[in-house]
């Protein structure tokens, strides 16, 4: 971890979910201890996030490291996502380490967001799937933090809009299967095989859970075709992306006022 706090948040094999959420915490704390130092009033508004959906074969491991590294933000991967939210003494303590004044709005949002099909004469609710409760209110609390790159598990659906940049990388399948393969050190056919499962239960999974369609381009700020860029300059994208969106909150906040 840089001496800023930033971190690649991966499940390697020197590091527990149990201490990521440590440093997280610890992190989080000492910011606000400074802010209280320096008399820093509290935002109103919650910090920016980005949150990465992907085709399988485009890279986005790396682009969400260079992202990361760009900001000097965390990078939470789905892996990391998953056990958090399958452990719940992690997830609770996370939970606890949101600041108080926020704490009834993510409470409120996140029931809102998984009752909201309990009425639908055709969906379940998702507040039936635990694991899923889980997820959403683990994203929701490192959104409430912001200041981090969530990779995959719906994030683009469950984060807010206004604070959240929603990237979307693609590719041709041509480019993304020799991606894969290069990646796995399988032939082209084994990573064809392989990146039609991946994409097909990425889909599945936020079809099922968030009744959203991860290929609609409406449903992101910014699309990249990751064949036409390298991971650095798909990053710096991604970047300018997140600042435009920032200058915009800004000045619409500024208009009202």
């Amino acid at each position: 971890m840089s001496e800023n706090g930033a971190g690649y948040f991966s499940n390697a094999h020197d590091r527990t979910s149990a201490d990521l959420v440590d440093r997280a915490c610890r992190l989080w704390e000492a910011q606000r201890q400074a802010a209280a130092r320096a008399d820093v009033p509290r935002r109103a508004a919650r910090a920016f996030t980005i949150a990465l959906s992907r085709e399988a074969g485009t890279r986005a491991a790396a682009t969400a490291k260079e992202v990361g590294e760009r900001l000097g933000w965390h990078v939470y991967d789905q892996d990391l996502l998953e056990k958090i939210a399958q452990e719940m003494g992690l997830r609770t303590k996370l939970l606890k380490c949101v600041d108080e004044r926020q704490q009834s709005w993510l409470q409120e949002t996140a029931e809102a967001f998984l009752s909201e099909t309990v009425d639908s004469e055709w969906n379940p609710s998702i507040s039936e799937s635990s694991y899923v409760r889980h997820l959403v209110e683990t994203v929701m609390a490192l959104g409430t933090h912001g200041e981090c790159v969530i990779v995959g598990r719906g994030a683009a659906f469950i984060l807010p809009a206004e604070t959240t940049l929603r990237v979307r990388l693609t590719a041709p399948v041509k480019a993304r299967v020799a991606a894969l393969a290069d990646r796995l050190g399988t032939s082209a056919s084994e990573a064809a095989r392989r990146l039609r499962t991946i994409d097909r239960e990425r889909r599945d999974f936020v079809q099922d859970h968030f009744y959203k369609d991860p290929s609609e381009p409406s449903n992101y700020d910014l699309i990249v075709n990751t064949s036409r860029f390298s991971t650095a300059k798909t990053a710096e994208l991604i970047v300018e992306g997140l600042h435009r969106l920032q200058a915009e909150v800004v000045r619409q906040g500024a208009a009202r006022s």
